[in-house]
């Protein structure tokens, strides 16, 4: 299972061993972590948006050819840490609620309840505003704590679930397998449903429920992230969609091949559907705020039921 607890656990360790070998070739750092050499590079692009200040040249200046790491400011880095009033206090808040968070491991709970008591007696008066200020999870947050707590406890769980492909709610059992991130979080799970290994991603989920039931995925390989987690088909019918300024959001929500600026301040998105019917849902949803441009056929389609559902409310009227 890879979550953002695992991924901190394994940053913390590639700031150490990229320190200590310079130049370290992209490849063996990758075996060296067991992960693919995509997760390795969107590892390396988070590095250097942390240090020890955001206040300038206290960041991690670290970049990669493709082929070999290099870390240019490791003495700067180096010194012992100096937290300042806000920064003690934007880690203290953090802190405490990651610990706050529902179906946290109590091993890390316990490891976060430590960390805060260090960071509170070295921050000593400048730490005091902390605690006044809190952090509420939103929804995508209980999704994670529930699917961790059945990972971790080996149990089936049900979701209602919007699939885009079929423009509406679904509800499935499925046997989760682990929970990864690239972009947004989702779970790879056996979908009992449709007996299919799928992913779900977490902001798409309605409704969940920790069944009783043991889960029991069939044995199955890793799944192969060299080329990113969601990946349609090459053979898969090519969607242009134009959206406006409001329909930005698209090329955050669905998987896509390219996504280009217009004038307007929009974007022409192209993606690939094994279902391109369903995209007339999203045509309706944007409304004024985009249209499908090709095939020429679903862009009919999707004027089409556009138009049924103008009469209808005006019959309505």
């Amino acid at each position: 299972m890879s979550n953002a607890i695992d991924q901190t656990r394994r940053m913390l360790s590639l700031v150490t061993y990229l320190r200590e070998r310079p130049g370290a070739e992209v490849a063996e750092v990758a075996r060296a972590f067991g992960i693919s050499e995509r997760e390795l590079i969107a590892d390396l692009n988070v590095l250097p948006m942390c240090g020890t200040s955001f206040r300038g040249g206290d960041l991690l200046d670290i970049d990669t050819d493709g082929e070999r790491i290099w870390w240019h400011n490791v003495d700067d880095v180096a010194q012992p840490l100096r937290l300042a009033a806000d920064e003690a206090t934007a880690l203290l808040v953090a802190a405490r609620a990651v610990a706050s968070l529902p179906g946290l491991r109590d091993r890390d709970r316990q490891a976060l309840t430590r960390a805060v008591a260090k960071i509170e007696n070295a921050a000593g008066e400048s730490a005091e505003g902390s605690a006044r200020v809190g952090v509420t999870f939103e929804a995508e947050g209980q999704v994670f704590a529930d699917i961790d707590r059945a990972l971790s406890e080996g149990r089936r769980i049900w979701l209602r679930y919007y699939s885009h492909g079929r423009g509406g709610m679904t509800e499935r059992e499925v046997d989760p397998i682990r929970l990864l991130t690239e972009g947004h979080t989702y779970l790879d799970g056996w979908c009992r449903t449709s007996e299919d290994r799928r992913l779900f991603r977490l902001d798409r989920v309605a409704e969940i429920k920790v069944l009783d039931e043991p889960a029991d995925p069939p044995r199955l390989e890793p799944r192969d992230l060299s080329q990113g987690l969601v990946n349609p088909a090459a053979d898969d019918p090519e969607v242009v969609v134009e959206v406006g300024p409001g329909g930005r959001w698209v090329a955050e929500y669905y998987t896509h091949d390219l996504a280009e600026e217009l004038p307007d301040g929009g974007l022409r998105i192209t993606l690939r559907s094994s279902d391109p019917s369903g995209l007339r849902t999203l045509a309706l949803r944007l409304g004024a705020d985009g249209r499908i441009v090709l095939p020429a056929p679903l862009a009919e389609q999707a004027r089409a039921a556009a138009r049924a559902a103008l009469a209808g409310y005006e019959a309505a009227e």
